[in-house]
């Protein structure tokens, strides 16, 4: 039987659920996004990906605060069976959460209990895990803590990026979805609690950390250029310009910390070195290391800040 579906998110992470939902027998009635933010100084509005692909598809879009005046009675009147939640990047009301008969389900990027918060995808990548996947939740009061129905894993190979990661488990999210609605509905989905001994937070990234220090092991170096690509990137700096590395491999050659070591743009680490293999100039698109070098006079016993 169809139902009819509530849907809050709001970056491309999102699309894939909210695709596979609009293409079901279940009725979208409403697409709650943030709402358009201001670019280049106010040059442009830019609305969210979920926005844009919202309006294309004839859906109904609100970008008010969910805390706002009104707001709250307005929801009440669209009257859902369910509340789909992927990365909506809101805190939802306590109230919306105690309404009776109404779940709130959300995807979260990570197997939890561990990695809950804000940068599940980028701290898995970080830390190296050899895993993770996605987790079907029932939304409660505190972040991320709530009941899950189902767990996908996956694995993280060492030239994983964030972008890659996020692509592939905004997919198995989404076929995940409808499945787990069906469970609910049918009144044969189980749920599990989580295990508050083996909680892990992924705390926002903070720009401090994107910088990249050459006193740091090989291994680290690449899963923060990793975990950073595409968005924010991890980056150096050369002439006082910031310079983001996109792609680069370990290679088993000691030299001196953040010294270029060859022609290739090999620099040293605390253990190891690595080659940077594509780069980006603050404001320019991304470049193979052959094309950077063509134009930049980076060569063998340059020191990078």
């Amino acid at each position: 039987m169809p139902l009819k579906i509530v849907f809050m998110g709001t970056p491309e992470f999102a699309i894939p659920s909210l695709k596979i939902l609009n293409n079901s027998e279940h009725k979208i009635l409403c697409v709650y996004t943030q709402p358009p933010k201001k670019k280049n100084r106010g040059q442009k509005i830019l609305k969210t990906p979920i926005h844009d692909f919202s309006e294309k598809n004839g859906l109904e879009v609100r970008t008010k605060d969910l805390s706002e005046i009104g707001e709250y009675d307005k929801f009440l009147e669209l009257n859902p069976d369910f509340v789909v939640v992927v990365a909506y990047g809101r805190i939802i009301p306590e109230k919306y959460l105690k309404i009776k008969n109404l779940l709130f389900l959300n995807i979260h990027a990570s197997l939890l209990p561990k990695w809950r918060g804000a940068a599940p995808i980028e701290r898995s990548i970080i830390s190296m895990d050899s895993e993770t996947g996605i987790s079907i939740m029932k939304i409660e009061k505190k972040l991320d803590t709530g009941p899950f129905i189902k767990q996908v894993k996956t694995k993280i190979f060492k030239e994983t990026t964030s972008g890659d990661l996020s692509e592939k488990l905004s997919v198995i999210g989404a076929n995940a979805l409808l499945e787990v609605i069906d469970l609910i509905h049918s009144g044969k989905a189980s749920y599990t609690k989580q295990n508050e001994k083996e909680a892990s937070y992924a705390k926002k990234i903070n720009k401090s950390e994107t910088r990249i220090n050459w006193k740091d092991k090989a291994e680290n170096i690449i899963a923060k250029i990793n975990a950073f690509n595409p968005k924010p990137g991890a980056w150096f700096l050369f002439n006082e310009e910031r310079i983001k590395i996109l792609k680069a491999k370990e290679i088993l050659i000691n030299g001196k910390e953040g010294e270029i070591l060859d022609n290739k743009l090999t620099v040293g680490c605390a253990k190891n070195a690595i080659q940077i293999l594509s780069i980006q100039k603050e404001g320019k698109k991304a470049m193979s290391v052959n094309e950077f070098l063509v134009g930049n006079n980076l060569k063998k016993g340059t020191r990078l800040n």
